[in-house]
């Protein structure tokens, strides 16, 4: 009998022991593996996690927005999509963007991202989160239309614009050359105006340069610049030297309506009017990230006044905001678009992309471009005008620049 017992309560330990221990392998045991989808959705979350610009994240524990993306099933790719740009939302912040495969390629092909084939730079407005016109290109279709800066698409093709990211609003604009897109325009005051737009190749011609003479005989060139692209710096410093042999005496460079561009691009064209001085700043979460300087010399030291508008925005702010803190220039229109966000772009492991907002643009004196623009230190508003009418009597701006110009007293602050 003793030994039966015995038996049974060696059964009993020896139970006791293999359950503990079973127990205890499924508290080790290493978790599930994640599936592909769930992989994408911790990549993406690591990246932003690493190099966003606001460390808050929108004032949310960002590890619960990861939780929250995981929690459900992710059967598909277009599941983990889907979860990504919900937790991109929380960050409040449309330049902070997932790009499936088809859109990364397609911002790939056009580095620009928003500009479109009706010609249009576009972005949603900070505040009330409409899509919103920053500058159309001059000469192209949607300039020749007649649609204006900050001019809010409500409807794309019938299709409101309320829920669509920029890449999802760029492709429903973009099409065969030739084909029409109808675009329901809202403008200040709530008119709503119904455009058709033919689609075409956008040329871009950076640079129109000109000499004027003021009304008192002073010789002064006219330079229009109107997009930061890779040619932009070199052409206006061709047209700089040309106007010089002709003995202009001072210059107006037009940046209205100018959507941005290349970085480096307006930082070059900074270069060709500085003898010395920072032109911008970068800054991320961690405070100043670097800064680009001049270091001379100057192509002109001729006194300079900058044409501005509320279509000017990104590259052209920070040229406008470089050359009006060293003093270099003085700024007649009204205040700036206000872009000036840097984006970095990662290619991410199934070929998608992200678009994540990394640092931000300070200008020499540190203003914060972004959302507030660039005051003007002459303000002059104007009504619309026509292309035709642009740099003519017509053109109170222009006129203004001009006069400020043949005073005296700054045509002798000539080689400041």
């Amino acid at each position: 009998m003793g030994f039966f017992m015995q038996k049974r309560v060696f059964r009993l330990v020896f139970t006791l022991v293999l359950a503990f221990c079973l127990g205890l392998g499924a508290i080790i045991q290493p978790a599930t593996a994640l599936t592909e989808e769930q992989k994408l959705v911790s990549e993406v979350w690591r990246i932003v996690n690493r190099t966003y610009l606001d460390e808050t994240f929108n004032h949310q524990n960002w590890a619960v927005a990861r939780q929250k993306a995981l929690e459900k099933p992710l059967n598909n790719h277009q599941a983990a999509y889907e979860a990504i740009q919900k937790m991109l939302k929380s960050l409040d912040d449309p330049f902070t963007r997932f790009l499936d495969p088809e859109q990364y390629r397609s911002l790939q092909v056009n580095t620009s991202g928003e500009l479109t084939g009706v010609g249009l730079q576009i972005a949603l407005d900070p505040q009330t989160g409409k899509l919103q016109v920053v500058a159309p290109i001059e000469g192209s279709p949607a300039d020749k239309a007649g649609i204006r800066p900050r001019d809010r698409i409500v409807k794309i093709e019938g299709i409101s614009t309320e829920n669509l990211t920029l890449d999802e609003a760029a492709a429903k604009m973009r099409g065969p050359i030739g084909s029409l897109v109808t675009l329901l325009i809202e403008r200040d005051g709530g008119e709503e105006t119904e455009m058709r737009v033919v689609r075409d190749r956008i040329a871009l011609n950076p640079v129109v340069s000109e000499l004027r003479f003021s009304p008192e005989g002073t010789p002064i060139g006219y330079l229009r610049l109107n997009q930061f692209n890779a040619n932009a710096s070199m052409e206006l410093a061709h047209a700089i030297t040309s106007l010089e042999k002709k003995d202009a005496a001072a210059y107006i460079l037009d940046l209205r309506n100018n959507p941005g561009g290349l970085l480096q691009a307006g930082i070059e064209i900074a270069r060709l009017w500085l003898d010395s001085g920072t032109i911008v700043y970068t800054v991320n979460r961690q405070g100043i990230q670097g800064s680009f300087e001049a270091f001379g010399p100057a192509l002109t030291n001729d006194p300079l006044v900058i044409l501005v508008n509320q279509g000017t925005a990104s590259a052209s702010e920070i040229l406008a905001g470089a050359l009006q803190d060293n003093g270099r220039a003085q700024l007649v229109g009204e205040t700036t678009f206000g872009k000036g966000l840097i984006q970095s772009l990662f290619e991410l492991s199934d070929g998608s992309g992200l678009a994540v907002t990394i640092a931000k643009y300070e200008t020499p004196q540190h203003r914060d471009i972004n959302k507030l623009g660039i005051k003007p230190d002459k303000i002059i508003t104007q009504e619309a005008i026509t292309r035709e009418q642009i740099a003519t009597e017509a053109d109170q701006q222009y006129q203004a620049a001009m006069a400020l110009l043949t005073k005296n007293s700054v045509v002798a602050g000539a080689g400041n």
